[in-house]
């Protein structure tokens, strides 16, 4: 399938797609935050311009960070820092001590499972890898390497056996609109809990700011359903208290009116009130075309960058005390962002 001359990630596996997608929910690092969020955009198929635009950043800063991720993968998504006094260690000796941190230490003889940065540092010294060398070094070297120090997690690889097929009919969407309607992208945003919530703003120096370290969820939990329309690049969203197929289709039937002239062509993934026998009865009576995407690969819907910068420009780093205040800040900040969107590419 052919592509627009533009400049896109290499394939992303499904690891690594899964990986993009939470380091655009979880990074602290506001730098590494937004390369993710580039990398995991055009993993999806949205080109340069689009990218820049949305994180209001260069057409040439997104292509630097995309040759970048080609180039060294999720290395250069972390941030560089510069200076400090020259290197006493070559880069032959660091990429050694990076490869036995790596190592199963009872592979080398050694009678435990995981090493510590003080029995690392004492079989460096034993083994005359080096003459020298302290702990901080040590913990530096892994650092600048990307070997940090992780729990053993789970993955899951996709169980769809068409797998390939529906990605392909979803990244042909994307990239060919059809004539006879228009694509949208849904998925749900939560849960909306009222808590105090990291974030990252300009302060003088020494002087954070202050969030409230006890607190008590007591008001509920409240679900944003949403929809990027492709064609026009606004988003248009709900918030209600819970997410079922009711809530689901009534908000399916807001699309609906919106959009009354045309068949709507809707990418969503495979959250049970989606495949609801009435939700499913209704689309087909109604000219809309459910399209989902594969088994755990949510990373492909071009919304999910959307509720990225949704998180970022008006949850982080606030403290809502009421559903109604929490809401007023989301719904002002997607005001101000469709005042200022562009359709996306292929879709003018």
């Amino acid at each position: 399938m052919g592509r627009r001359p533009e400049v896109f990630v290499r394939q992303v596996s499904m690891a690594e797609g899964q990986r993009l997608q939470r380091i655009s929910r979880t990074a602290k690092d506001p730098v590494k935050l937004r390369r993710a969020i580039v990398v995991l955009m055009s993993a999806q198929g949205q080109p340069a311009p689009d990218i820049a635009h949305l994180l209001k950043t260069s057409e040439d800063y997104v292509r630097d960070v995309i040759h970048a991720f080609n180039e060294r993968g999720f290395d250069a998504l972390n941030p560089k820092w510069n200076g400090g006094a020259p290197r006493r260690i070559d880069e032959q000796t660091r990429a050694w001590i990076c490869a036995i941190a790596r190592c199963d230490p009872r592979f080398l003889g050694k009678p435990f499972s995981c090493w510590s940065l003080a029995k690392l540092r004492d079989y460096l010294i034993d083994t005359g890898r080096v003459h020298a060398i302290s702990i901080e070094t040590v913990r530096r070297i892994l650092h600048e390497r990307g070997v940090s120090w992780q729990a053993t997690k789970t993955w899951k690889a996709s169980t769809d056996p068409d797998f390939t097929t529906k990605m392909r009919q979803v990244l042909d969407l994307y990239d060919h609109p059809p004539t006879d309607g228009r694509v949208v992208c849904v998925d749900e945003f939560g849960p909306l809990n009222l808590q105090p919530r990291p974030g990252r703003a300009w302060r003088q120096r020494n002087q954070p700011a202050r969030q409230r370290a006890t607190y008590t969820r007591d008001q509920g939990v409240r679900h944003m359903i949403a929809a990027l329309d492709l064609a026009t690049g606004r988003m248009h969203y709900r918030i209600r208290n819970r997410k079922r197929w009711r809530e689901f289709l009534s908000f399916l039937k807001t699309l609906r009116h919106r959009w009354s002239n045309d068949r709507l062509y809707l990418i969503l993934d495979n959250f049970s009130p989606h495949k609801h026998p009435e939700v499913r009865a209704w689309c087909a009576a109604n000219r809309i075309d459910l399209v989902f995407l594969p088994t755990y690969a949510s990373w492909l819907n071009w919304i999910e960058a959307e509720f990225a910068a949704v998180r970022y420009f008006a949850l982080n780093g606030t403290d809502h005390r009421s559903h109604t205040e929490q809401d007023n800040a989301i719904g002002a900040y997607i005001r101000w962002r469709n005042h200022r969107a562009q359709p996306k590419s292929g879709f003018a």
